[in-house]
């Protein structure tokens, strides 16, 4: 392939507690995106969602980068990559500030932000994010765009996100380690719902329940605007685990009868249809009903689902998801488990899939597992991402607009 002497690239990096995808896009000349290459590789070094092991790490990113970059026919510079874990939170605040000149400009908004940003988190955190759910011009509520609005009060009511500090440095290293820069840092559940949810869903209300291989990450929409985030430490892992030891199977055998033949519905399977399960002895094989197996994974899901229900109605929005929910990443794809969701939630259930907002290679992205990977690239296209650190045969150009967006950030929250 020959390479064009300048790409305009971004680049979503998604390091999961079981695999890292790495998704290339390029920017067309009418401004969209078209997908051009992607890479997977299984991870090594995390558990549920953060870095132990760096030099593990580091090596499945590398890997999965030198996919991507094979099929894209390029070498990239800096990636916009996804964070998540146990020690994520966040909390709704809001701003006051009163309007200098009885007309509403930007640096209204951002004074109102910085107001409605001060509040009291632990020393171990940091702000990853405040997103804007709505502004208050004296007293007209259900402002989305407040530029140009005549009053003398405005307030903001916003989301703030929160991670750990050391979790995110230790992504950093590990992804500046295999010669890449960071220029943003997203959290994985708002990444996701660029890619899976429609404008009519966040508007009407909408829970979605990211269920990967280390966490299950939730974000609730209402109204067009975020309103509650959460992690819930039980997800694909744990179901691979409780079938190792149910069945006295390996890790890698009991992942590949899960896969095979998992489903979240025990009913559904016949007690008598046996499947083939390796022992933990070399050469030794048993046979399990095929009904067993999916006792021990409608177990684990209905615990997960049941923690789901319980943080849903501890938000207090229960009421309001009238679009119900929508499940995405690896582990929602298990056989029975819209079904299962629909009976625990009393809500319509549907999975979600990337959508079409990007171009080239949909049909190999259209699944569940390249949801966060396809947000970040939607992400940082909404973001007007900069490419002068990205040049399509891998050198920099003379700008450090990446370098320095990366120095501001860390000048921000570290």
């Amino acid at each position: 392939m020959v390479k064009k002497p300048e790409r305009k690239l971004l680049v979503g990096l998604d390091i999961g507690t079981t695999k890292v995808v790495v998704l290339i896009g390029e920017i067309t000349e009418d401004g969209q995106v078209e997908l051009v290459g992607v890479g997977t590789h299984p991870a090594r070094g995390l558990k549920r969602g953060v870095v132990v092991n760096i030099e593990a790490t580091v090596q499945s990113i590398q890997r999965a980068v030198e996919e991507a970059e094979l099929m894209a026919g390029c070498t990239i510079g800096a990636a916009h990559t996804g964070i998540a874990g146990a020690h994520i939170r966040s909390l709704n605040s809001h701003g006051i500030v009163a309007i200098r000149n009885q007309e509403v400009v930007q640096s209204d908004i951002d004074r109102v932000i910085d107001a409605a940003r001060a509040v009291a988190i632990p020393a171990d955190q940091k702000i990853l994010h405040i997103l804007p759910q709505e502004f208050v011009v004296d007293s007209q509520e259900g402002i989305k765009e407040p530029v140009g609005m005549s009053g003398v009060r405005l307030e903001a009511k916003v989301h703030i996100v929160t991670g750990a500090v050391s979790a995110a440095q230790n992504i950093v290293k590990c992804i500046q380690r295999c010669g890449l820069q960071v220029a943003d840092i997203i959290l994985e559940q708002l990444a996701s719902s660029h890619a899976v949810l429609t404008d009519d869903e966040k508007e009407l209300g909408v829970c979605m329940v990211d269920i990967g291989g280390g966490t299950t990450d939730i974000a609730i929409f209402i109204n067009g605007s975020i309103r509650h985030t959460a992690v819930i430490p039980i997800a694909g892992d744990q179901v691979t685990n409780d079938v190792a030891v149910a069945l006295r199977t390996p890790t890698q055998h009991a992942e590949n009868l899960k896969m095979r033949h998992g489903c979240a519905i025990s009913r559904w399977m016949d007690r008598k249809e046996m499947i083939a399960v390796p022992g933990a002895a070399q050469h030794s094989v048993k046979e399990v009903s095929k009904q067993a197996l999916a006792e021990v994974i409608e177990a684990r899901y209905e615990e997960l689902f049941t923690l789901v229900a319980a943080e849903v109605r501890r938000s207090g929005l229960e009421d309001l998801i009238a679009a119900g929910y929508v499940l995405t990443g690896g582990a929602s794809k298990v056989q029975g488990g819209l079904e299962l969701a629909e009976l625990i939630f009393q809500a319509p259930v549907r999975l979600g899939c990337p959508q079409n907002n990007i171009m080239g290679m949909t049909e190999v992205v259209a699944n569940p597992i390249y949801a966060t990977a396809m947000g970040l690239l939607i992400s940082a296209h909404q973001q007007g991402a900069e490419y002068e650190g990205l040049r399509g045969d891998g050198s920099r150009d003379g700008s450090d607009g990446l370098w320095d967006k990366m120095k501001g950030w860390f000048k921000n929250n570290f």
